[in-house]
């Protein structure tokens, strides 16, 4: 009798948390998957063997002719919106119902990652974001284009210094190290070689910090943001503490020796350490870095002042986005390069024509000038957006009204989430004709007004967008810049076309890596 009744109790509790938590949209009137297709869905897609893209692309294209439908992550509901008229709406015009992102991971276990701009909330996340703008405005993107041209050449010396006309080379590797240095130097203050020094400590720490393809670090996240009460009662961080404390040094020795000595250095540390003193202030107007720069929202708040816990978190979450995402953008735009060499040596005669105009010492003003450059990277940014969704936290009851004569009221309750597919959008023909084309030339004077602007979202939109874009923008093209000045990226044996992902929701990598050739160019 006592075996009936336990079985009876854990039959009960699975149908109330595991089964009948699936069938909430559909008892709401949002599109969803059959019962046993959600269920499959919500507790074995960590362990299917598809690529990351097509998932996202995958989620975008179910229910056609709606203009949002219901998935599930375990228990928790999601609504995927897909209409970038009510995107807009969302995340830009409503935006105090839908302006934070999920726990990512409690603060009390993990400060460095749960006090950084991405983490924070509600008026903390408002005050950080003012206090941070400006140290990300173009004015002083123009102050750091010194460093990643300096940076971008020493890059391009290494591989002249080897005088051999074709170099082989894995691009993810590469353009790891060259951001790795970038950010060393612009943001941290320290200098670092990765081509010569290539076990350096701050290039190791930064690939242990951003692989999220290693087992251990997928288990971290997935604990992190789905069982955050699991993560606080066992303190699991989603920065190991090896990461932590050598950045937490780094950073402190550097602050307290530029404030001994009064020490000025060009670079994001200074910028926050003035930030911190309140000497923030508007420059001079200075032409911006790219057509997919985004927009900053928030104008007029007052400054905070930064601890140096809060210093070192912002500088580890921009640290993350520029080693891996920056690097990964490089990639694909080499391998699309390396496709289509009609577009790269168009985009080469570009280069040749601006430094010779600037008589081969390129400044900032010339580099964001080259409209061609431009329009490739944000093709790239377009076809391969590296962020392939982002989502938002309802804090405020929140009802999405009828527009299609199928819909009724959706009413969306604090704590539910709503998801952006961007990787889905930026591929849908009816925004992109030909989405899977490289074809810079969407992003034309004449051609880029005729796309819904919405639809382009590789930063992503409204308030919450990625503060870092101008940065991305302006190191991708410094470094194309000297590259294909001096070299042809070619296809080698172990290129890979078309390219492959590797099978894994939480990276869109290839398996085998980006390999290709550099030629040199004899002038």
């Amino acid at each position: 009798m006592l075996f009936i009744l336990v079985g009876i109790l854990l039959l009960t509790l699975i149908y109330f948390y595991c089964i009948k938590p699936l069938t909430y949209w559909r008892e709401n009137g949002v599109p969803q998957a059959n019962l046993m297709a959600a269920l499959f869905h919500n507790y074995f897609v960590l362990f299917k063997r598809k690529e990351l893209t097509t998932f996202v692309n995958e989620t975008y294209q179910k229910f056609p002719g709606n203009r949002y439908h219901g998935m599930y992550q375990f228990n928790k509901q999601l609504l995927v919106v897909k209409d970038t008229n009510l995107i807009k709406q969302m995340v830009i015009k409503d935006f105090e119902h839908f302006n934070e992102h999920r726990d990512f991971v409690p603060a009390e276990v993990d400060p460095l990652m749960g006090k950084n701009l991405f983490s924070l909330k509600g008026n903390e996340w408002r005050i950080m974001r003012s206090t941070l703008s400006p140290a990300f405005t173009s004015s002083k993107m123009k102050i750091l284009f010194k460093l990643m041209a300096e940076y971008s050449q020493n890059f391009v010396e290494y591989f002249l210094n080897k005088n051999e006309d074709l170099i082989e080379i894995e691009m993810k590797d590469i353009s790891s190290r060259f951001c790795n240095d970038v950010i060393a130097s612009s943001a941290f203050g320290t200098e670092v070689d990765s081509f010569k020094h290539p076990d350096n400590e701050f290039f190791r720490y930064g690939q242990i910090f951003t692989d999220l393809r290693k087992f251990s670090t997928m288990i971290r996240l997935f604990f992190t943001m789905m069982c955050p009460t699991i993560s606080k009662v066992f303190k699991i961080k989603f920065i190991p503490d090896g990461v932590a404390k050598f950045f937490t040094k780094l950073i402190e020795d550097t602050i307290k020796l530029r404030e001994e000595k009064g020490i000025v250095r060009p670079d994001m540390i200074h910028l926050l350490m003035e930030a911190r003193k309140g000497n923030q202030k508007n420059e001079e107007n200075v032409t911006d870095t790219g057509f997919a720069t985004v927009e900053e929202h928030l104008e007029g708040l007052a400054n905070h002042n930064l601890t140096n816990e809060e210093i070192i978190a912002q500088a580890l979450i921009f640290f993350f986005a520029g080693f891996d995402s920056v690097s990964t953008l490089m990639c694909f735009l080499a391998y699309e390069l390396c496709v289509d060499q009609d577009i790269q040596n168009r985009l080469r005669e570009e280069i040749e024509e601006t430094s010779e105009n600037c008589n081969n010492k390129l400044t900032y003003e010339a580099l964001v000038g080259m409209k061609y450059m431009d329009m490739v990277v944000t093709e790239a940014l377009r076809k391969w957006p590296t962020q392939v969704g982002f989502e938002r936290i309802c804090i405020k009851p929140y009802t999405i009204e009828p527009s299609l004569p199928h819909e009724k009221p959706v009413r969306l309750t604090v704590g539910q989430s709503i998801f952006i597919p961007t990787y889905g959008i930026h591929h849908d023909p009816n925004n992109f004709p030909n989405p899977d084309v490289f074809d810079p030339e969407r992003f034309s004077d004449e051609n880029k007004t005729n796309f819904d602007a919405y639809a382009f979202q590789p930063f992503g939109l409204g308030p919450r967008n990625c503060i870092g874009s101008r940065f991305a923008l302006m190191e991708t093209k410094v470094m194309f810049f000297y590259l294909l000045k001096h070299f042809k990226i070619v296809p080698v044996k172990r290129t890979e076309i078309p390219i492959r992902h590797v099978k894994n929701m939480f990276s869109i990598l290839p398996p085998d890596g980006f390999w290709m050739g550099l030629e040199r160019i004899h002038k």
